[in-house]
């Protein structure tokens, strides 16, 4: 069979090209927090995978929000542990009918369960692996991970500018659910970019009770073209 040759010209042929040529197009992810998350922010992820046409997809980190179990004050109004889990998980469903094989980047609130067990003296032995408890076994759940040279992490250390300028490496970030952002640091001898993600929580649920007098939250994911290019899309609410 003869290779496709679409006839465009111009900035539209260009375009083709980019997202038709042999390269990582990787879609990603914001944080979930669920059961928190906008029930509008899944479709919209989907779209944008198929816009870019991507072929891998990064969580970038707090897939769960585990608000019952959290080392702040939580709502006295909210849902039992065991119900929060299992609607949490019956909503990470979802996502995994829709990217069923995907990294997942680990986050504060991931492991916020694990971090009780410690503190309690539990052994890591008794604690069951993320994709046991979340019905996900083709997702592999990572604290780092390093794509076409690009590092994605979850980000509580601070910015992904901040982060990006120390290492001189490009960097993927969440965790800041206030800002969505992709530039540029440019030194004598290197080019890398820093992207902040963005988010899909729902900020009128409870579990966010803290931020209510703070900024909104910006909705959004990202898209990273081999390493060398980084967009950034923020969804219509």
């Amino acid at each position: 069979m003869k290779d496709f040759r679409p006839r465009l010209k111009g900035n539209k042929l260009k375009a083709f090209l980019n997202v038709t040529k042999r390269e990582t197009r990787v879609l990603v992810i914001g944080d979930l927090h669920e059961p928190f998350c906008l029930d509008k922010y899944l479709n919209f992820c989907k779209d944008i995978y198929s816009k870019y046409n991507c072929n891998k997809v990064i969580f970038i980190g707090d897939v769960i929000d585990n608000h019952y179990s959290s080392y702040h004050e939580t709502n006295a109004d909210g849902l039992g542990g065991g119900d929060e889990l299992d609607i949490a998980i019956d909503r990470i469903a979802r996502w995994y009918k829709v990217f069923p094989k995907a990294d997942v980047i680990i986050g504060n609130h991931d492991r916020i369960i694990a971090r009780k067990a410690q503190t309690g003296g539990i052994p890591s032995k008794w604690i069951r692996d993320y994709s046991d408890v979340l019905n996900t076994p083709n997702w592999n759940f990572i604290e780092r991970l390093v794509v076409d040279n690009v590092q994605y992490l979850h980000g509580e250390g601070g910015t992904a500018r901040t982060k990006a300028k120390g290492d001189m490496m490009s960097t993927v970030q969440g965790h800041l659910h206030t800002q969505c952002y992709s530039e540029w640091c440019v030194g004598a001898k290197f080019k890398v970019f820093a992207t902040q993600v963005g988010c899909g929580i729902d900020h009128e649920k409870y579990a966010f009770a803290y931020a209510k007098a703070g900024k909104k939250p910006a909705i959004g994911c990202a898209v990273v073209f081999g390493g060398h290019t980084v967009v950034n899309e923020l969804m219509d609410l």
